[in-house]
């Protein structure tokens, strides 16, 4: 019984262990790439900055549809479509996937900033949904 407590306590932690390596991954791309050190002060910042919506000019930040609190689900703005946490402690499963993280910044960087995010801005944005 104890081996199989151990197990899937072992189990349990795979998905952050992936979601660390998969961020570390894309932080050290992002640096050779030119970014200097990263803060997770400067992604919170960025993550409440307001911005013209590219569509209805009107004022937009990243926490318009994912939510201030990164812990907490969030809903898209004109379809109501439930988006999942960004924190990495309440979405194991939502830093997994480079082509995805990738994919969901260019539409999203695109969306509300009005342009793609720079590899220095990515990488504080990764490190903010780390250290929630």
């Amino acid at each position: 019984m104890k081996r199989f407590i151990m197990l899937c306590a072992g189990l349990a932690a795979l998905p952050a262990q992936a979601s660390e390596a998969v961020v570390a991954q894309l932080l050290a791309g992002y640096q050779s790439a030119g970014a200097a050190e990263f803060s997770a002060e400067r992604g919170r910042s960025m993550w409440t900055q307001t911005y013209a919506d590219q569509q209805s000019g009107k004022p937009i930040s990243c926490s318009t549809c994912h939510s201030d609190n990164l812990k907490q689900a969030g809903a898209h703005i004109r379809t109501g479509k439930r988006i999942e946490p960004m924190a990495a402690s309440a979405n194991a499963e939502g830093l997994n996937d480079p082509k995805k993280i990738e994919k969901w910044f260019l539409r999203n960087c695109k969306g509300t900033l009005g342009r793609e995010c720079t590899a220095q801005e990515k990488g504080d944005f990764l490190s903010y949904f780390m250290s929630e």
